[in-house]
């Protein structure tokens, strides 16, 4: 076997690691998980809700309901909503769950502009939403008729009998 030349390894070693640093130009190490003002989320939710839970008018205006209402239909589906705490992060609690599902229902946001309202990504709102009108349709089973339609569009028909009625139109 020939010997190679002490430059001809070097020049090997040279491209090599050349090589190496160009393969991990392209990858950028992720340097935050979550987005600045997504930090602290759930703190500012619950701090927009006490805002306006103390302002009567302006809960009603953007949930739809009065602050007595809320509290009765958050007592009905509070334990189907409520998520453990774990090492990593809060939990978002039950009330921040059902006001950002009565906010798109009543409002009809999309989930971005939701986001920004409440600080809580996107991505999470997107599965609250769902779970919580689950609940609520669990709950409000005696109050309201549930028709399902072609593209499973689900319908809310509520009876006068329930006091949210004038509140909530539905889907």
């Amino acid at each position: 076997m020939p010997a190679i030349s002490v430059e001809v390894a070097t020049a090997a070693s040279v491209f090599y690691l050349a090589l190496l640093l160009k393969s991990r130009k392209g990858k950028k190490k992720r340097k935050t998980w979550v987005r600045k003002f997504l930090e602290k989320g759930s703190v500012h939710g619950k701090l927009l809700l006490e805002d306006l839970r103390l302002d009567g008018a302006g809960f009603i205006n953007f949930l739809r309901m009065s602050t007595s209402d809320f509290e009765i239909l958050l007592r009905m589906v509070a334990p189907k909503i409520s998520r453990r705490n774990t090492k990593y992060r809060k939990a978002i609690t039950p009330d921040i769950r059902l006001a950002i599902t009565l906010r798109y229902l009543a409002s009809g946001d999309s989930f971005t502009s939701l986001m920004y309202t409440f600080r809580i990504s996107k991505q999470t709102i997107s599965t609250v939403v769902p779970e919580v009108c689950e609940a609520l349709i669990s709950a409000l089973k005696g109050y309201i008729k549930v028709s399902k339609q072609k593209g499973c569009i689900v319908k809310f028909y509520f009876f006068l009998s329930l006091s949210l009625s004038p509140y909530i139109s539905g889907i």
